[in-house]
């Protein structure tokens, strides 16, 4: 059916309208053909593989045509992944976790910069008083100085949890990254 348009008139209670009896048989019609093609209100749906529309009701169904599609290589697995043994090793963590770098030294009057990217390791022997800067920093990053010279040693504004630094031996100082700009050190000289 058509939709049906109450004839309201030109102007209010002229007398060409509809009857009021004609005019909500009308309202009635609309409503009965909007309820009687509610289920019908989605057509079609083009969309590929696993999507697919019940033309009755209206409903719409995805399906994941692979829902335990399995896994090979280091890792394996279809609903429950494992890790194979042995497949985590120094090569794939990367040089900003393997490696020792020797720290050069600075031109005077610049700071001795600590790029945590490049190593995990860090070596110098100071030969003048030296403040030390971070670059490429993240949150939970740990990294290790490993400097002596018996001069002052200035390192980034951080909290330091235990030791001084004794430049008359070998310091190992341990920095850990909490938050953007924000560093821990732990201090310590061998026994």
């Amino acid at each position: 059916m058509a939709q049906q348009t109450i004839n309201i008139g030109t102007v209010a209670n002229d007398g060409t309208g509809d009857p009021l009896r004609s005019a909500f048989d009308k309202v009635n019609d609309n409503f009965t053909e909007l309820y009687a093609d509610d289920a019908g209100d989605v057509n079609s749906v083009s969309a590929g593989t696993g999507i697919s529309v019940d033309q009755t009701t209206g409903a719409v169904t995805v399906t994941n045509s692979e829902p335990n599609a399995t896994h090979t290589g280091d890792v394996t697995g279809a609903t429950a992944l494992t890790i194979a043994d042995d497949v985590i090793d120094y090569a794939k963590l990367g040089t900003e976790f393997t490696t020792s770098y020797t720290l050069p030294v600075p031109a005077a009057g610049q700071p001795m910069n600590v790029d945590f990217s490049s190593a995990q390791v860090f070596t110098t022997t100071l030969s003048a008083d030296t403040t030390i800067s971070f670059s490429n920093q993240a949150i939970g990053m740990v990294k290790d100085l490993v400097i002596t010279g018996d001069f002052v040693l200035t390192l980034p504004a951080g909290s330091t949890v235990s030791g001084a630094y004794d430049g008359t031996v070998e310091n190992l100082i341990q920095i850990v990254a909490t938050s953007s700009g924000q560093f821990w050190y732990s201090i310590s000289q061998a026994i």
